[in-house]
């Protein structure tokens, strides 16, 4: 194999899907010079019309649903049968287009000053790169992508090569639209050519999904050029089990939660702890429920748990649940009625863990896999420390009847988001951030806006 070529290998399989040569260096400046010209135009483009250019090259990608989502198995291992990320998409994409209008218009000083007009406009930054993750290849994207234009910006894609096809559905849905040429370009580049790109400061803003090493590598290559940077790194999300939660329901979503898209979620469950007056029942309803997952073949439609994207992601998540039994957790799914589940392979048995605690890297280290560890806890003090006990902060969960608890509760817990009674879910309404070693800066709501703009003040004097 080429060191040029991007190689997306499939979990179904372990067989090559596709391959691309990644782009030359003058490619590249040529790209970058052809989107800067596109985004002078197309910043004084008014914003209905730059708003009906994205909703055609939304319809555009929403048509291609049938196609994308035996596709999306085939890359990273998620089963058919929950038909893709567009309904997503389209409920993230459509509230960014309707609310850009308000969310750019001028903001006008506080305090009047006769003969005086001042107020502050938003300008866009200019050229944005978006490095897009393999877990959900469409949903992480767009929560940039369509700000961006919206807010007059240009856009430059480089998605995963686990999930190479998805950067070009993008591309290609952006020129069925009609979109200016240059405008949005679907780059396929090396690390060592990504990093040249934002050590250059070729690039305005630059957002990240990924790992924290990723993040910090982004950071590094960023260093010195003010490049502004937002980034969605790790995660360890926990959920807390209240004494007065519907424990039922709190049961079927936090499974759900936590093993969906066999658990390679940026906001899935990684660890619960639960009140132990409902420890047992807890416990004993999740294991029912997770063993009743069919672990298989992604293109199957009775599969309710593909393989994970790699085999060394399931490598991972097998270490992590081999060092916790050996500490002294119990390991409560047998993985031998999951007959799929091969060692050297990325198909792996989901796993309910008990009996254990944070000197695990279960429960301190992401997994980002079909495993999670459950605690009892006495009350709501111990459960708070135990899931500020992180060294990540992307969402959290409480299951709780008591809105007002949920709400104190979520004032003392380190997190970007807080839920109360359902899990692993973004509201475009809602800023997406991260604290600690998850992250910086905002998308989705009116901020990712402020993101994805600069402030131009106007302090203009009448005599």
């Amino acid at each position: 194999m080429a060191d040029t070529d991007i190689v997306c290998i499939s979990p179904v399989d372990g067989r090559e899907l596709v391959r691309r040569p990644v782009m030359s260096e003058a490619a590249i400046d040529t790209a970058i010079s052809s989107a800067r010209s596109a985004q002078v135009a197309w910043r004084n483009v008014p914003l209905a019309e730059r708003a009906s250019k994205v909703s055609a090259f939304l319809d555009a990608l929403l048509a291609m649903n049938q196609e994308v989502v035996p596709e999306i198995a085939q890359m990273m291992g998620r089963p058919v049968r929950y038909g893709g990320e567009f309904r997503g998409v389209e409920e993230r994409a459509r509230y960014m287009i309707r609310i850009a209008e308000r969310s750019l218009q001028s903001i006008p000083a506080d305090d009047e000053k006769p003969g005086f007009r001042r107020m502050i406009k938003r300008e866009p930054v200019g050229l944005v790169l978006v490095i897009a993750p393999w877990n959900y290849p469409y949903l992480t994207a767009i929560n940039t992508i369509v700000p961006a234009l919206m807010a007059g910006n240009a856009v430059l894609l480089k998605h995963a090569s686990q999930t190479v096809l998805a950067g070009e559905r993008f591309q290609m849905a952006m020129d069925r639209a009609g979109l200016p040429k240059g405008l949005f370009q679907n780059l396929h580049l090396s690390h060592d050519q990504t990093a040249r790109i934002l050590s250059g400061g070729l690039v305005d803003h630059c957002n990240f999904t990924g790992s924290v090493g990723g993040g910090r590598a982004i950071e590094r290559a960023a260093a010195g050029t003010f490049t502004s940077l937002g980034l969605e790194l790790g995660g360890k999300d926990p959920a807390y089990v209240r004494e007065d939660a519907n424990i039922d329901h709190a049961i079927e979503n936090l499974v759900d939660g936590a093993f969906f898209n066999s658990g390679q979620c940026c906001c899935g469950i990684e660890r619960i702890y639960v009140h132990e007056k409902h420890y047992d029942r807890f416990v004993e309803g999740a294991v029912d429920l997770v063993s009743q997952y069919v672990l298989g073949n992604p293109l199957d439609e009775a599969t309710t748990l593909g393989p994970m994207a790699h085999k060394r992601f399931a490598d991972l998540v097998r270490e992590q649940n081999a060092e916790a039994v050996a500490k002294g957790a119990t390991a409560h799914i047998d993985a031998r009625k999951f007959p799929a589940d091969v060692g050297g392979t990325a198909y792996l048995a989901p796993q309910v863990l008990t009996n254990v605690d944070h000197a695990m890297s279960v429960m301190r280290e992401e997994s980002f896999g079909p495993t999670v560890g459950i605690m009892k806890v006495k009350g709501d003090e111990e459960a708070i420390r135990l899931m500020n006990d992180s060294a990540y902060g992307l969402s959290a969960a409480i299951w709780t009847s008591d809105v007002d608890a949920a709400e104190a509760i979520g004032e003392k817990l380190e997190t970007g988001t807080v839920f109360m009674n359902r899990c692993d879910y973004l509201d475009p309404a809602l800023a997406w951030t991260g604290v600690k070693d998850t992250g910086r800066g905002a998308s989705l709501s009116r901020l990712a806006y402020e993101s994805l703009t600069r402030p131009k003040s106007y302090h203009l004097r009448q005599i």
